[in-house]
């Protein structure tokens, strides 16, 4: 009867521990998008490094993690920052040296590689 009720408390502890951990990814995903926004570059994915149990925080016991996240300047060439976590609040952004943008929509360049960033400039046959 005790074991039972001990592995229904382990059993939501984890359940817990998992929902927290999927609302900082999501919260992650939210404040480096914000950023890249910011920077004027596209995001190109975002991932988590690591996480562990950590005191502090909102609820008392919480999670630092540290998420790496994939972006580009220009369509072809790909950096890595990384964000740290520590329960819903994000501490610090770090984020690599990296050229500017070549063009003014970098971030919209959805997929494109190659020498253009915008359609428009592409569809004359003259790109910047």
């Amino acid at each position: 009867m005790m074991t039972d009720f001990l592995l229904i408390v382990a059993l939501v502890v984890v359940a817990a521990f998992f929902w927290q951990l999927r609302q900082m990814a999501e919260l992650s995903r939210t404040i480096t998008e914000q950023a890249c926004k910011k920077q004027n570059v596209q995001l190109l994915a975002i991932a988590m490094e690591s996480a562990r149990p950590s005191i502090g925080g909102s609820t008392g016991i919480c999670w630092k993690a540290t998420f790496m996240f994939e972006f580009s300047t220009d369509g072809i060439n790909q950096y890595r920052g990384h964000i740290l976590m520590h329960g819903n609040r994000a501490k610090k952004i770090e984020w690599p040296i990296f050229p500017e943008p070549e063009w003014m929509d970098a971030p919209l360049a959805s997929g494109k590689f190659g020498s253009c960033g915008s359609s428009k400039s592409c569809d004359s046959g003259k790109c910047h």
